[in-house]
């Protein structure tokens, strides 16, 4: 994973009040609260007093109470609260969970990823994170095109696939029209020109550029003209959203949320304003989320399938100027990993 980077790690609703919730994700197993206020808390799931996990517990006057001898903390993970010392004890300032900064936005929970927790500056299993950390960044990613009048329904998928490999399947336009020949690559050719693309900080957009072999030579990248603004996109914001720009009033956004090296929950959002109706909307989104999951599980089949795993920017593979999103994103995740290690 890249560290230093905001990460969808869950949908809002996943999370309710005065709940206590375990998950595993970027291959650590956590703890996600929300106290009576709503305000959401992720740590590591492992109380510092005696290791036992704090997902089983609950919350307690607004904090995250461990089951086992009663230790309270609140969502930075400093213990508020031991119970056999009493209440007129000072807590002990060393005694804290490894608490991750969170924010809430669109509907999803983000997790500050930094280089101490991801495990590059020291081991988070047994220590509380008192050395050199990252300030979170205040900007979080999201696609700014996507307006209020768009409703959206939602749906999850796991894959049992490194999720830098599930990315790369959404940045790939080579396979179409043989993966998803009997669906979204019905009457789509396989020569591929360009993708025409353009790169920016925290990620990229491409247009397809497929079309029937007639014996020509397709165009490279550079040769590529300006795409319609009204021509289907598509666009990657790092570290794990992307969005299929199909038309103004119909867009799919999915959150590739890591689980661990070899599986990926995908958080897929269909986002319309054509089917205003309330019984009509309901029919159109089951209808679409049903298409969804069948394109998805095309496409799952073959992705689980990759050797190795994990992408890398060198690797034993033999790219052609149709991957050049895949090249891109790539050489981009590869900077910003050795950006935020040094």
């Amino acid at each position: 994973m890249i560290p230093n980077q905001w990460y969808v790690i869950l949908s809002s609703k996943e999370v309710k009040k005065n709940r206590v919730l375990g998950v595993r994700r970027l291959g650590r197993n956590m703890v996600v609260w929300r106290d009576s206020k709503g305000i959401p808390g992720v740590a590591l799931d492992k109380c510092p007093h005696r290791g036992i996990k704090l997902s089983c517990g609950k919350i307690h006057h607004d904090h995250l109470q461990c089951p086992f001898h009663g230790f309270e903390y609140d969502q930075t993970g400093k213990c508020k609260f031991i119970p056999a010392n009493g209440k007129a004890t000072p807590v002990p300032g060393h005694i804290m969970a490894s608490a991750y900064p969170v924010r809430e936005s669109n509907g999803f929970i983000y997790l500050w990823w930094d280089d101490v927790m991801a495990g590059t500056t020291q081991r988070v299993d047994d220590v509380v994170r008192t050395t050199r950390q990252t300030t979170p960044s205040g900007i979080l990613p999201w696609f700014t095109d996507l307006y209020d009048s768009l409703v959206w329904a939602a749906m999850t998928d796991h894959w049992k696939a490194h999720y830098s490999r599930v990315i790369e399947n959404q940045l790939d336009v080579v396979h179409v029209p043989f993966i998803h020949r009997t669906t979204i690559g019905r009457g789509i050719g396989p020569v591929v020109n360009g993708p025409y693309t353009k790169v920016f900080d925290t990620g990229l957009s491409f247009w397809p550029g497929n079309e029937q072999d007639h014996g020509q030579t397709p165009l490279r990248p550079d040769q590529m003209p300006e795409p319609s603004k009204k021509d289907t996109f598509l666009t990657f914001l790092f570290p794990n959203l992307w969005q299929n720009h199909i038309m103004d009033s119909l867009r799919i956004v999915v959150a590739f949320v890591p689980v661990d090296e070899n599986n990926t929950i995908l958080y897929l959002r269909t986002y319309q304003k054509m089917v205003k109706i309330p019984v009509l909307k309901e029919i159109y989104f089951l209808i679409t989320n049903l298409f969804n999951l069948i394109v998805l599980h095309q496409d799952r089949r073959v992705v689980e399938t990759h050797q190795p795993q994990a992408t890398q920017l060198k690797m034993n593979e033999n790219l052609i100027s149709g991957d050049f999103p895949i090249i891109l994103y790539r050489k981009r995740r590869e900077e910003l990993k050795k950006l935020n290690v040094e």
